[in-house]
């Protein structure tokens, strides 16, 4: 047993210390070698544990995405076409704000490693298609159910245009504070997220609500 739990240690810092400077300096930017010296453990235990370093950043997101698309999963099959696109909104998006206010510093990282996955076509197959379409296709048929009238590609837009709202907020990159010299602080994501639910809904509503477009 004492083995057992020293090989997880080890792998739990080895995937600590790469969604830190991941995160910081994306995936080009990190060896395998500046991994293992800020987890302190021996360059030969990353390669035997996860192998390659492509193999090592999938395992970083993969581990986090499990449990934020469980947090999901389970928050969109409570409701049905009775429910508000509001709800739904919240059910897609206070899981990662729960995660990330009380979830703990890696989280932190984590949101500001997606928001560079999102942003880089590079990634689009290999990490967000296969690790986060499956609870976006959820979502999405959800929507259709509550905005029967919608067209579907109106429902993929607007989608899209939630993605773009969730990836700005949790990456907290301060955009905001200077901009508003301090009224609105992008670490505070309990308010943002109190905003940023109405504000998405009226965006669904106003291009999903209509009746089909051309």
């Amino acid at each position: 047993m004492a083995n057992t739990e020293n090989e997880l240690s080890t792998q739990d810092r080895i995937l600590n210390a790469s969604e830190n400077l991941f995160a910081e300096f994306g995936f080009d930017g990190v060896s395998l070698r500046k991994i293992t010296q800020a987890a302190g453990v021996e360059l030969a235990l990353a390669n035997y544990h996860f192998g390659p370093k492509t193999n090592l950043f999938l395992a970083v997101v993969r581990r986090r995405a499990d449990e934020l698309n469980e947090a999901r999963t389970r928050a969109l099959c409570e409701l049905d076409a009775s429910s508000s696109i509001e709800q739904l909104i919240d059910a897609f998006t206070r899981p990662f704000t729960e995660k990330s206010m009380r979830g703990g510093p890696g989280w932190k990282s984590y949101g500001r490693l997606i928001a560079q996955i999102a942003n880089s076509p590079r990634w689009t197959e290999v990490v967000m298609a296969s690790q986060f379409d499956p609870v976006a296709r959820l979502f999405i048929d959800k929507v259709k159910l509550v905005l029967p009238s919608s067209a579907e590609r109106d429902v993929y837009w607007a989608f899209h245009f939630l993605l773009g709202a969730m990836i700005t907020t949790f990456a907290e990159t301060g955009r905001i504070d200077q901009l508003s010299e301090g009224r609105c602080r992008s670490s505070d994501l309990d308010v943002i997220h109190a905003k940023m639910v109405p504000f998405l809904a009226a965006g669904f509503r106003a291009i999903c609500d209509n009746g089909p477009t051309r």
